[in-house]
């Protein structure tokens, strides 16, 4: 894990591994006060970037990503 909570390689690959496009997830929390997605929706990854967010096209039409460390989401 480098400063400011971006992490290492290691750690990115590790996600892309866990998280390959396709992958179906769902909400479990977004730390997001303007985001309308909620627990419970669910979508499909679309990819993994260089500071570890897993950009998700979301069911309900939109595509916020992930944030390493700050949002939480599962596998389905």
């Amino acid at each position: 894990m480098r400063n400011n909570n971006i992490p290492d390689r290691a750690t990115i690959e590790n996600l892309r591994s866990r998280y390959p496009k396709g992958t179906r997830v769902e909400l479990i929390f977004m730390d997001d006060p303007y985001s309308k997605l909620k627990p419970g929706d669910r979508g499909t990854v679309i990819f993994v970037d260089d500071i570890g967010t897993i950009h998700v096209a979301w069911d309900c039409g939109s595509s916020l990503g992930i944030a390493y460390r700050v949002d939480h989401i599962r596998k389905l």
